[in-house]
Formats: C-alpha cells, sequence, structure tokens
C-alpha cells in the first residue's frame, strides 16, 4: 500500500488536485448517503424558483473533493484530517468538472501539523469554494 508523506517530505508551495465532473447521479449518490434532499439538490421545478434558477450541488458533496486530495495525494494515505474552513463562493452545477486543489502553507514540525489551503474551481475557473485544512501527517 502507498503511504502519504511525513512532514519531513512535504515543502511550503507543494500541490496536489484531483478533478471530477459533478453529475445528476454524484448528487443523487450524495443525497442518499447523506440524507440530505434539499429540493435546491432534487427538485428541478423546485430549484427553478430559486436565486440559482436550477438544481446546485450539495456544498459539502464538493468539500468532499478536498478529502480525497489530502487523503489520497498530499499529503496522502496515513495522515489525519484534524480541521477544515470553507466559504462557498459560487454553486456548482450539474455537469461542471470541479478541480480540488491542495497547497502546503505552513508546517508546524513540533506538533506535527501541516496547514494548507484549499480550493475547489470549476472548468471556467471560477473558485467555488475556498479555505484551510490542518492535517497530521503520518509517522516516519
Amino acid at each position: 500500500m502507498r503511504q502519504g508523506k511525513t512532514i519531513d517530505q512535504l515543502n511550503i508551495g507543494d500541490r496536489a488536485s484531483i478533478s471530477k465532473h459533478i453529475t445528476e447521479r454524484e448528487v443523487i449518490r450524495f443525497a442518499e448517503l447523506t440524507g440530505d434532499i434539499n429540493p435546491i439538490h432534487m427538485d428541478k421545478f423546485y430549484a427553478e424558483q430559486t436565486v440559482f434558477g436550477e438544481r446546485i450541488a450539495h456544498g459539502m458533496l464538493t468539500a468532499s473533493l478536498i478529502s480525497a486530495v489530502l487523503g489520497m495525494e498530499l499529503p496522502g494515505p496515513g495522515n489525519i484530517y484534524v480541521s477544515q474552513t470553507i466559504k462557498f463562493r459560487a454553486p456548482v452545477k450539474f455537469g461542471d468538472v470541479i478541480k480540488a486543489e491542495v497547497e502546503v502553507v505552513e508546517k508546524i514540525a513540533e506538533r506535527n501539523r501541516v496547514r494548507l489551503k484549499t480550493t475547489c474551481c470549476n472548468q471556467e475557473g471560477t473558485v467555488v469554494l475556498e479555505g484551510e485544512a490542518v492535517v497530521i501527517p503520518r509517522k516516519e
């Protein structure tokens, strides 16, 4: 099994990302998994009457892509996700391709913690989510 990086293997400015096509199927599966069946996500006719004019993906579905980057790419397998701040900047629409990216911005060696900038953008480059995460990288 591939192991993630330790704090000594991480550098300020290191980045990793994944991209995901957000389809109706993903939104429905997320709603089934979480129980969040808010009509803004599920009901076309309801959503058409909102400020967005159409159904949108769950904000936390988008945020979960950050978890995938942290857990699988940077720092990768074996790290512990400690905290996350999130600011939702724009809606994610069905059909959007979302790029979730993390960047190491601080190493706190004495506590074995790493702070990362977290960003999600759509295919047009619009920031849809931004925030910060703190993780505990795996030990040697």
